[in-house]
């Protein structure tokens, strides 16, 4: 029997009989990890774990603890939940169910929207197929028999799918008396599914499209352990605890009308305090960290968006256009063709380069109105926008640069845990492929250079260049997308942008793309959630709230009020006539950090007594003193010395 030598990620290397399993390579190692194995990655490539293995290869046996093996354990229950409706629910028809953040869900057209006791029993179904243990099996068909196929059983949304794909052969999978149309992988047996719940329905149109049917999306979660369904359920509780839009309305920091539109934010006075002081630090540490600032306007003539591209490629997302005077303009959706016009306001050396020109600005999208979510998804918002022109020779140090300057500005908000992926050339690309490679190799190196851990998304880059993207985790473990490093092959070809080199000839300019924070609404909306409104004193829009115990004091409280203003200590006096008890339980409703409480004892001694939220009664001391303690804690922004 021949033998092919079988690579492992610590680099060895076995000999295994060809056409073995990734499942019978996974027995080897240990009972253990054949029991937790979901598939297989060959190559690159992931495969369900029954594939053989024809010939030398590199291989990664995925669990539940891989994201990948995450995706698949998720896609694969919501094949089993689609399973129970069908068989609950006859009629109904089958959109599609991929696999999510965390979980997954399926479309559905049914007869009536599914109710809580709906859920009910088709969680119970799912426990009955789950019990049958039934393998997850592959089946290749060409395309025009499994058309034919769904189009005799009514699956109509399965044969729109089937029309799009060009390929001749595709793939079904089956498991227990269920079949679907999926690339796949699966997990090996419905019974690898220990604990699952159905979270939540809701509509959902076909395709994201107002004008297509509306379907029924049922989402679940499932687990290999029931005690991380306990996990998942308890920051569920946690997460609606700190739902920004329901802190948003609480601490009184933004608003959203129908009478100004959906998805566009008015920021109220407590939260344009946040906001501010996000702006002023971002403004600072980008002049301290050698950036220039600049400004574009809102709108421009069409005609630029015709150079960008972006009326060919985005026109569904943009806003307009508006004729005046008998130009059409566009609301920007990007500010990246207004820095490129501005470097081509005058010629460059290679001496001038790296230009670093960033803006806070404003951009419009259409977004669907399903998909607006309080601040995590609007239709105006300001990006914390930056573009990079560099000499293609020194790339690799700027952006090691750039990573260095964002994971100072991410830590400084309090985020250190991050998931990083590096995405490469998709099918359809513009640009050399040389210079695609060597962009790859750059971001990979400098990422490498750091020391960051990272995950490599294949074919997952723009049209127009590759990227590194950085998910923030908050205080629940969830990941927020947030920063961007794109390169563009596209721009600077399209509008012809070059410099001198030393040699006295053109040259194209390698440009970055780059955003920190992503956008300041949706940062402000995780900051919310990351703190459950409980900013740290830097950030919060009252650092402090001065509470005299009756109004004898208020003059001194007046007192205290200044001296903390003259320090740049954001106070406010609570000189209504209530109760101190009353006076507390408001500043606690608004997660003041600091309360000051004055009476008799503390104007005698000309001391203050501190309370701090959610922790109580710090004792008495004298106001220099505190506003010592308070300007290191703001200057320190709640982190360590170091």
């Amino acid at each position: 029997m021949t033998q092919v030598d079988i690579k492992f990620p610590d680099g060895s290397v076995r000999k295994f009989e060809q056409g073995t399993t990734g499942l019978e390579i996974a027995q080897s190692i240990s009972s253990r990890l054949a029991k937790e194995a979901i598939a297989v990655k060959v190559n690159n490539t992931v495969m369900d774990l029954n594939t053989p293995l024809p010939e030398d290869t590199s291989i990664e046996i995925l669990t539940f603890e891989h994201p990948e093996g995450r995706k698949i354990f998720w896609h694969s229950s919501s094949h089993i939940m689609a399973q129970a409706v069908l068989e609950l629910f006859p009629n109904a028809k089958l959109a599609i169910g991929p696999s999510i953040e965390e979980g997954w869900y399926y479309d559905f057209e049914v007869e009536k929207p599914f109710s809580p006791e709906d859920l009910i029993k088709i969680e119970k179904k799912m426990q009955e197929i789950i019990a049958e243990n039934a393998p997850f099996q592959r089946e290749v068909k060409s395309r025009q028999e499994v058309i034919k196929h769904f189009q005799e059983t009514g699956a109509i949304y399965k044969v729109e799918i089937l029309e799009e794909i060009p390929d001749e052969e595709v793939t079904l999978y089956h498991q227990s008396r269920f079949e679907d149309l999926c690339r796949g992988p699966h997990i090996p047996r419905t019974g690898m599914i220990k604990a699952f719940k159905l979270i939540a329905t809701s509509g959902a149109y076909w395709r994201g499209d107002e004008k297509r049917t509306m379907l029924q999306r049922i989402y679940g979660v499932s687990y290999p352990k029931k005690s991380l369904l306990d996990d998942y359920l308890h920051r569920l509780e946690e997460a609606k605890k700190r739902d920004h839009r329901v802190l948003g309305k609480q601490l009184e920091l933004f608003t959203i009308s129908e009478s100004v539109g959906a998805g566009l934010i008015l920021w109220l006075p407590r939260g344009a305090r946040v906001r501010n002081e996000i702006e002023n630090f971002w403004r600072e540490e980008h002049l301290k960290f050698g950036y220039d600032l600049v400004y574009s306007p809102h709108i421009a003539n069409r005609k630029l968006w015709e150079q960008s591209g972006h009326t060919d490629f985005y026109s569904d997302d943009m806003f307009g256009p508006i004729e005046v005077e008998n130009n059409l303009y566009q609301l920007k959706p990007m500010n990246c063709p207004f820095h490129i016009v501005m470097y081509k306001s005058r010629l460059w050396s290679y001496r001038d380069l790296p230009l670093r020109w960033a803006e806070l600005g404003t951009v419009y999208r259409y977004e669907r109105a399903g998909v607006l979510h309080g601040l995590m998804r609007v239709r105006g918002f300001t990006q914390d926008d930056a573009h990079h022109f560099v000499v293609q020779e020194k790339m690799e140090d700027e952006l090691v640069w750039i990573l260095e300057f964002c994971l100072h500005i991410l830590k400084s908000f309090g985020f250190t845990n991050y998931e990083i992926y590096l995405s490469t050339m998709p099918e359809k690309a513009i640009g050399a492929e040389n210079n695609w490679r060597r962009a790859e190799d750059g971001l990979r190196h400098a990422l490498e250079k750091i020391g960051l851990e990272y995950n490599i998304d294949e074919g997952g880059g723009a049209f127009y260049g590759p990227k590194i993207d950085i998910k923030i985790k908050d205080a629940l473990g969830r990941s927020w997308q947030c920063s961007t490093i794109q390169f563009d092959f596209s721009l600077p070809e399209r509008f012809d942008l070059y410099y001198i080199d030393s040699h006295g000839q053109q040259k194209r300019p390698f440009m970055i793309h780059r955003a920190l924070l992503g956008s300041i609404e949706r940062f402000f909306g995780v900051l919310i959630e990351h703190y459950s409104g409980n900013f740290p004193l830097w950030l919060a829009p009252v650092q402090v709230k001065v509470l005299p115990v009756t109004d004898n004091f208020i003059e001194y409280g007046k007192e205290i009020v200044d001296k903390l203003k003259e320090n740049k200590i954001r106070t406010v006096l609570d000189d209504r006539s209530e109760k101190i008890g009353a006076k507390i339980r408001n500043a606690e409703i608004f997660k003041i950090p600091y309360m000051l409480v004055i009476g008799a004892r503390e104007v005698e001694s000309k001391t203050v007594s501190i309370r701090k939220h959610s922790h109580g009664d710090l004792g008495t001391k004298k106001l220099d003193e505190v506003i010592s303690l308070l300007q290191k804690e703001i200057r320190l922004k709640g982190l360590n010395e170091n």
